[in-house]
């Protein structure tokens, strides 16, 4: 199972970046080998700003549709185009291509909070 050292985690299996002051998302290594293969993105929240917890879209598999939310509050400020085309991004590269969108972060200190790898992966491995 793949969880890179850099980033931060929500033990909804989500993932989050910092990239100055903007945050990317999106969903684990572990979540998308749990959903299997991804079909449709949906995120219809763009300009919106969510608290920590709240549902910013869904992902669809094959067999099951999962609400995607968000780890820290903010603003979804883009989604990941490439994903309306090729949804599959998420199962080939999770933390790469497989972005889901990128929000301008509301409470700073909720990151802190946040999982870092290891405890990601207690959590998974639990």
């Amino acid at each position: 199972m793949n969880i890179p050292e850099n980033l931060k985690y929500s033990d909804d299996h989500e993932w989050l970046r910092m990239e100055g002051e903007e945050a990317i998302i999106g969903i684990t290594d572990f979540a998308q080998s749990e959903l299997g293969d991804i079909v449709f993105v949906e995120v219809e929240t763009i300009d919106e700003t969510l608290e920590k917890g709240e549902a910013f879209g869904t992902v669809e598999a094959v067999k099951t549709v999962s609400d995607l939310l968000l780890p820290v509050g903010g603003t979804i400020l883009e989604l990941n185009e490439k994903l309306e085309d090729e949804p599959e991004l998420i199962n080939k590269d999770p933390y790469g291509e497989g972005w889901i969108v990128k929000i301008k972060v509301t409470h700073p200190a909720e990151i802190d909070e946040m999982l870092n790898s290891t405890a990601y992966k207690s959590l998974i491995e639990s």
